[in-house]
Protein backbone atom coordinates (compact mmCIF):
# COMPACT_ATOMS: atom_id res chain seq x y z
CA UNK A 1 0.00 0.00 0.00
CA UNK A 2 1.10 3.59 -0.70
CA UNK A 3 2.25 5.84 2.12
CA UNK A 4 0.43 9.14 2.80
CA UNK A 5 3.54 11.03 1.58
CA UNK A 6 3.47 9.15 -1.72
CA UNK A 7 -0.24 9.95 -2.12
CA UNK A 8 0.49 13.64 -1.53
CA UNK A 9 3.26 13.64 -4.16
CA UNK A 10 0.93 11.90 -6.62
CA UNK A 11 -1.84 14.45 -5.99
CA UNK A 12 0.57 17.37 -6.44
CA UNK A 13 1.77 16.02 -9.77
CA UNK A 14 -1.77 16.07 -11.26
CA UNK A 15 -3.00 19.25 -9.55
CA UNK A 16 -3.44 22.08 -12.05
CA UNK A 17 -2.97 25.80 -11.45
CA UNK A 18 -5.71 28.35 -12.08
CA UNK A 19 -3.93 29.20 -15.34
CA UNK A 20 -4.69 25.68 -16.62
CA UNK A 21 -8.45 26.25 -16.37
CA UNK A 22 -10.40 26.40 -19.65
CA UNK A 23 -10.93 29.96 -20.90
CA UNK A 24 -14.70 29.95 -20.30
CA UNK A 25 -14.19 28.86 -16.66
CA UNK A 26 -11.55 31.56 -16.13
CA UNK A 27 -13.93 34.15 -17.63
CA UNK A 28 -16.66 33.01 -15.24
CA UNK A 29 -14.35 33.22 -12.21
CA UNK A 30 -12.76 36.56 -13.09
CA UNK A 31 -16.16 38.10 -13.86
CA UNK A 32 -16.91 37.82 -10.13
CA UNK A 33 -14.14 40.29 -9.26
CA UNK A 34 -14.55 44.08 -9.04
CA UNK A 35 -13.63 45.95 -12.24
CA UNK A 36 -10.81 47.87 -10.54
CA UNK A 37 -9.13 44.62 -9.42
CA UNK A 38 -9.44 43.18 -12.92
CA UNK A 39 -7.81 46.17 -14.59
CA UNK A 40 -5.25 47.19 -11.96
CA UNK A 41 -4.20 43.72 -10.71
CA UNK A 42 -5.41 40.75 -12.78
CA UNK A 43 -4.25 42.18 -16.12
CA UNK A 44 -0.70 42.28 -14.74
CA UNK A 45 -0.59 38.59 -13.68
CA UNK A 46 0.30 37.12 -17.08
CA UNK A 47 -0.18 37.50 -20.82
CA UNK A 48 -3.01 34.96 -20.65
CA UNK A 49 -4.83 36.84 -17.87
CA UNK A 50 -4.44 40.14 -19.70
CA UNK A 51 -5.99 38.50 -22.77
CA UNK A 52 -8.91 37.11 -20.71
CA UNK A 53 -9.52 40.41 -18.85
CA UNK A 54 -9.74 42.20 -22.21
CA UNK A 55 -12.24 39.73 -23.65
CA UNK A 56 -15.65 41.10 -24.65
CA UNK A 57 -17.27 37.98 -23.16
CA UNK A 58 -15.92 38.75 -19.67
CA UNK A 59 -17.38 42.28 -19.59
CA UNK A 60 -20.64 41.13 -21.15
CA UNK A 61 -20.82 38.49 -18.40
CA UNK A 62 -20.25 41.18 -15.74
CA UNK A 63 -23.08 43.22 -17.28
CA UNK A 64 -25.36 40.18 -17.13
CA UNK A 65 -24.41 39.49 -13.50
CA UNK A 66 -25.12 43.05 -12.38
CA UNK A 67 -28.29 43.69 -14.38
CA UNK A 68 -26.81 46.05 -16.99
CA UNK A 69 -27.30 43.67 -19.92
CA UNK A 70 -30.14 44.47 -22.32
CA UNK A 71 -30.72 41.88 -25.05
CA UNK A 72 -31.90 44.26 -27.78
CA UNK A 73 -28.83 46.50 -27.34
CA UNK A 74 -26.38 43.63 -27.89
CA UNK A 75 -25.42 44.55 -31.44
CA UNK A 76 -25.23 48.30 -30.82
CA UNK A 77 -22.57 48.05 -28.08
CA UNK A 78 -19.07 48.15 -29.55
CA UNK A 79 -17.12 48.22 -26.27
CA UNK A 80 -18.58 46.14 -23.44
CA UNK A 81 -15.81 47.10 -21.00
CA UNK A 82 -16.61 50.83 -21.32
CA UNK A 83 -20.36 50.05 -21.30
CA UNK A 84 -19.92 48.18 -18.00
CA UNK A 85 -17.78 50.96 -16.46
CA UNK A 86 -20.30 53.65 -17.37
CA UNK A 87 -23.27 51.61 -16.10
CA UNK A 88 -21.40 50.85 -12.88
CA UNK A 89 -20.51 54.52 -12.30
CA UNK A 90 -23.94 55.88 -13.22
CA UNK A 91 -25.63 57.86 -10.44
CA UNK A 92 -26.80 61.40 -9.74
CA UNK A 93 -23.73 63.66 -9.56
CA UNK A 94 -25.71 66.54 -8.01
CA UNK A 95 -25.35 66.35 -4.24
CA UNK A 96 -28.28 67.22 -1.95
CA UNK A 97 -30.70 67.66 -4.88
CA UNK A 98 -33.88 67.63 -2.76
CA UNK A 99 -32.88 69.95 0.13
CA UNK A 100 -32.62 67.11 2.65
CA UNK A 101 -29.26 68.50 3.87
CA UNK A 102 -30.26 72.16 4.05
CA UNK A 103 -28.02 74.08 1.57
CA UNK A 104 -25.04 71.76 1.92
CA UNK A 105 -23.02 71.31 -1.34
CA UNK A 106 -24.71 74.34 -2.97
CA UNK A 107 -23.02 77.68 -3.62
CA UNK A 108 -25.49 80.53 -3.20
CA UNK A 109 -24.48 82.78 -6.12
CA UNK A 110 -27.37 85.24 -5.66
CA UNK A 111 -29.38 85.37 -2.45
CA UNK A 112 -31.47 88.52 -2.70
CA UNK A 113 -34.91 89.62 -1.48
CA UNK A 114 -35.78 87.49 1.54
CA UNK A 115 -33.19 84.93 0.29
CA UNK A 116 -33.41 81.24 -0.54
CA UNK A 117 -35.55 79.08 1.74
CA UNK A 118 -36.39 75.38 2.07
CA UNK A 119 -40.02 74.25 2.40
CA UNK A 120 -41.83 70.93 2.75
CA UNK A 121 -44.02 69.53 -0.02
CA UNK A 122 -46.53 70.63 -1.18
CA UNK A 123 -45.96 74.06 0.43
CA UNK A 124 -48.41 77.00 0.44
CA UNK A 125 -50.62 76.97 -2.68
CA UNK A 126 -48.50 74.18 -4.14
CA UNK A 127 -48.77 70.58 -5.31
CA UNK A 128 -46.97 67.33 -4.52
CA UNK A 129 -44.18 66.11 -6.82
CA UNK A 130 -44.88 63.13 -9.11
CA UNK A 131 -42.06 61.34 -7.26
CA UNK A 132 -43.32 60.52 -3.73
CA UNK A 133 -39.72 60.17 -2.48
CA UNK A 134 -39.17 63.94 -2.85
CA UNK A 135 -40.30 65.72 0.34
CA UNK A 136 -38.66 69.17 0.16
CA UNK A 137 -37.80 71.92 -2.30
CA UNK A 138 -35.77 75.13 -2.49
CA UNK A 139 -37.80 78.32 -3.01
CA UNK A 140 -36.76 81.80 -4.24
CA UNK A 141 -37.82 85.26 -3.13
CA UNK A 142 -38.56 88.65 -4.76
CA UNK A 143 -34.87 89.31 -5.57
CA UNK A 144 -32.69 87.15 -7.85
CA UNK A 145 -31.86 83.82 -6.19
CA UNK A 146 -29.40 81.50 -7.95
CA UNK A 147 -27.40 78.55 -6.64
CA UNK A 148 -24.85 76.28 -8.28
CA UNK A 149 -22.66 73.19 -8.02
CA UNK A 150 -19.36 72.47 -9.74
CA UNK A 151 -18.77 68.77 -10.44
CA UNK A 152 -15.18 67.57 -10.84
CA UNK A 153 -15.43 64.54 -13.12
CA UNK A 154 -12.19 62.87 -12.08
CA UNK A 155 -13.26 62.97 -8.41
CA UNK A 156 -16.48 61.18 -9.42
CA UNK A 157 -14.56 58.37 -11.17
CA UNK A 158 -14.72 59.63 -14.78
CA UNK A 159 -11.12 59.61 -15.99
CA UNK A 160 -9.91 61.96 -18.76
CA UNK A 161 -9.41 59.30 -21.44
CA UNK A 162 -12.95 57.99 -20.90
CA UNK A 163 -14.48 61.45 -21.34
CA UNK A 164 -12.29 62.35 -24.34
CA UNK A 165 -12.48 59.09 -26.30
CA UNK A 166 -15.95 57.77 -25.48
CA UNK A 167 -17.82 61.09 -24.98
CA UNK A 168 -20.55 59.45 -22.86
CA UNK A 169 -23.98 61.08 -22.72
CA UNK A 170 -24.38 63.74 -20.04
CA UNK A 171 -28.06 64.01 -19.09
CA UNK A 172 -29.26 67.04 -17.11
CA UNK A 173 -32.69 67.19 -15.45
CA UNK A 174 -34.36 69.68 -13.15
CA UNK A 175 -37.85 70.13 -11.68
CA UNK A 176 -39.54 73.49 -11.11
CA UNK A 177 -42.95 74.78 -10.03
CA UNK A 178 -44.69 78.03 -9.12
CA UNK A 179 -47.14 78.92 -6.38
CA UNK A 180 -50.73 79.10 -7.63
CA UNK A 181 -51.15 82.69 -6.43
CA UNK A 182 -47.96 84.39 -7.74
CA UNK A 183 -46.12 84.73 -11.03
CA UNK A 184 -42.42 83.86 -11.19
CA UNK A 185 -39.41 83.23 -13.40
CA UNK A 186 -37.18 80.12 -13.66
CA UNK A 187 -33.72 79.84 -15.20
CA UNK A 188 -31.28 76.97 -15.75
CA UNK A 189 -27.72 77.04 -17.03
CA UNK A 190 -25.35 74.08 -17.42
CA UNK A 191 -21.81 74.34 -18.77
CA UNK A 192 -19.22 71.74 -19.69
CA UNK A 193 -15.82 73.17 -18.73
CA UNK A 194 -12.20 72.37 -19.58
CA UNK A 195 -9.30 72.00 -17.14
CA UNK A 196 -8.87 75.81 -17.35
CA UNK A 197 -12.63 76.44 -16.92
CA UNK A 198 -13.12 77.34 -20.60
CA UNK A 199 -16.73 76.71 -21.71
CA UNK A 200 -16.77 73.80 -24.20
CA UNK A 201 -20.55 73.39 -24.36
CA UNK A 202 -23.44 75.31 -22.81
CA UNK A 203 -27.15 74.69 -22.20
CA UNK A 204 -28.99 77.90 -21.39
CA UNK A 205 -32.64 77.81 -22.50
CA UNK A 206 -34.88 80.88 -22.49
CA UNK A 207 -36.11 81.71 -18.97
CA UNK A 208 -39.53 80.25 -18.15
CA UNK A 209 -42.01 82.92 -17.04
CA UNK A 210 -45.08 81.60 -15.22
CA UNK A 211 -48.15 83.81 -14.79
CA UNK A 212 -50.14 84.37 -11.60
CA UNK A 213 -53.08 81.94 -11.05
CA UNK A 214 -51.22 79.04 -12.66
CA UNK A 215 -51.76 75.30 -12.13
CA UNK A 216 -48.81 75.03 -9.66
CA UNK A 217 -47.77 71.78 -11.37
CA UNK A 218 -44.20 70.47 -11.12
CA UNK A 219 -42.52 70.32 -14.53
CA UNK A 220 -39.30 68.66 -15.64
CA UNK A 221 -36.72 70.22 -17.94
CA UNK A 222 -34.19 67.87 -19.54
CA UNK A 223 -31.17 68.17 -21.83
CA UNK A 224 -28.65 65.61 -23.14
CA UNK A 225 -25.12 66.65 -24.08
CA UNK A 226 -23.74 64.50 -26.93
CA UNK A 227 -20.77 64.87 -29.32
CA UNK A 228 -19.26 67.59 -27.14
CA UNK A 229 -15.58 68.55 -27.60
CA UNK A 230 -12.76 66.59 -25.93
CA UNK A 231 -11.33 68.06 -22.74
CA UNK A 232 -14.42 68.20 -20.49
CA UNK A 233 -13.21 68.08 -16.87
CA UNK A 234 -15.99 69.88 -14.95
CA UNK A 235 -19.76 70.32 -15.16
CA UNK A 236 -21.21 73.54 -13.75
CA UNK A 237 -24.93 73.53 -12.90
CA UNK A 238 -26.85 76.66 -11.90
CA UNK A 239 -30.57 77.29 -11.43
CA UNK A 240 -32.94 79.70 -9.73
CA UNK A 241 -35.07 82.76 -10.41
CA UNK A 242 -37.47 84.98 -8.46
CA UNK A 243 -41.10 86.01 -8.19
CA UNK A 244 -42.33 88.58 -10.73
CA UNK A 245 -44.59 90.53 -8.36
CA UNK A 246 -41.96 91.56 -5.78
CA UNK A 247 -43.89 90.28 -2.78
CA UNK A 248 -42.00 89.98 0.50
CA UNK A 249 -41.50 86.35 1.50
CA UNK A 250 -41.07 83.27 -0.69
CA UNK A 251 -43.39 83.52 -3.67
CA UNK A 252 -40.79 82.78 -6.36
CA UNK A 253 -39.92 79.67 -8.35
CA UNK A 254 -39.48 76.37 -6.50
CA UNK A 255 -36.81 73.85 -7.57
CA UNK A 256 -35.91 70.31 -6.50
CA UNK A 257 -34.82 66.83 -7.66
CA UNK A 258 -32.04 68.17 -9.91
CA UNK A 259 -29.81 65.53 -11.53
CA UNK A 260 -26.79 65.07 -13.76
CA UNK A 261 -26.04 61.52 -14.90
CA UNK A 262 -23.38 60.19 -17.26
CA UNK A 263 -24.08 57.00 -19.15
CA UNK A 264 -23.32 54.97 -22.28
CA UNK A 265 -24.71 56.33 -25.56
CA UNK A 266 -26.98 53.32 -26.06
CA UNK A 267 -28.91 53.70 -22.80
Amino acid sequence: SRTPAACQRSCRSVMTTICDLPEDVLVELLSLLPAQDLICTCRLVSTQWRYVVDLTTLWKRKCQREGFYIQNLDRSISDWKTFYMLCNLKRNLIKNPCAEENFQHWKLDNNDGDKWKIEDMPGPHGREMPDPKVHKYFVTSYGPCFKSQLITLQKEGYWNQLMDEKRPEIVVKDWYAARFDCGCRYELRVRLLSEDYIVLDDFHPEPVVIEQWNDAMWREISHTFQNYPAGVRYIWFQHGGQDTQFWAGWYGIRVTNSSITIGPLTL
